[in-house]
Parts: structure tokens; C-alpha cells; sequence
């Protein structure tokens, strides 16, 4: 399925907002690795053409950890962390967003696929 939508979204005191075209019928992950798992992130995965930060860019906190290959981004004014970015294997940038940051999102109607990133 490839039914993108644009969606708005943010951390929760509003400091970091941004827009993502995702498609929420695709694959969204809940990820058991020691971060995710903290954290209760739900993602989905897009290109950074998909994505614009509208507000606090130049705010956002970065976190890494083990192979330090992603960029964690949290606000530092309310602690939200609504999306990581990284590099896929094909060498593109991309944006995990936290779907639970997303503006009006019903999360019971959306397919979560369990990852087991503990193991990775």
C-alpha cells in the first residue's frame, strides 16, 4: 500500500512541529531495543523529502547510543522525542517518526509490527 497522507504533528508543549507525508497503512513498528522499548515509540519510517520541520529545529536535542548511527531528536523543553533520522542502507536519508506525536491519529485502527531490535 502506498496511500500517503499528510499528517502535522509535534512534541507536546508545542516547541517542535512538523509535517510528514507517511503512509499509516503501512508498516508502523513497535521496536523492543533498550531505547525503544523506554520510550514506547511507535514508527514509521519516511525519505526526508517527506518530511519538514516547521519550528524548533535549531532547538532539538540529539541522543546516541551503541553504534551511534541514528540521531534520536527529543525537545528539550518537554522531553517528547517525535523523530529520530538516520541513513538507510542505500545510502538515504531518512526520519523515523514517532507516530504517537502525530496530530489526530487513532493508534487502536493502525497494524503494529513487532521488531525485535533487542536482538540487532
Amino acid at each position: 500500500m502506498n496511500d500517503l497522507k499528510t499528517y502535522e504533528g509535534g512534541c507536546h508543549c508545542g516547541k517542535v512541529r512538523f509535517e510528514a507525508k507517511v503512509d499509516l497503512g503501512g508498516q508502523i513498528i513497535s521496536c523492543n531495543c533498550s531505547f525503544c522499548s523506554k520510550t514506547g515509540a511507535l514508527l514509521a519510517f519516511v525519505g526526508a523529502d517527506q518530511l519538514t520541520i516547521r519550528t524548533g529545529a535549531d532547538a532539538l536535542g540529539d541522543y546516541q547510543f551503541g553504534k551511534k548511527r541514528i540521531h534520536h531528536q527529543f525537545c528539550p523543553a518537554c522531553g517528547i522525542r517525535p523523530l529520530s533520522r538516520g541513513t538507510a542502507p542505500d545510502g538515504r536519508q531518512m526520519y523515523a517518526i514517532n507516530v504517537r506525536c502525530l496530530d489526530g491519529v487513532e493508534l487502536d485502527a493502525l497494524e503494529v509490527t513487532q521488531v525485535d531490535g533487542k536482538s540487532m
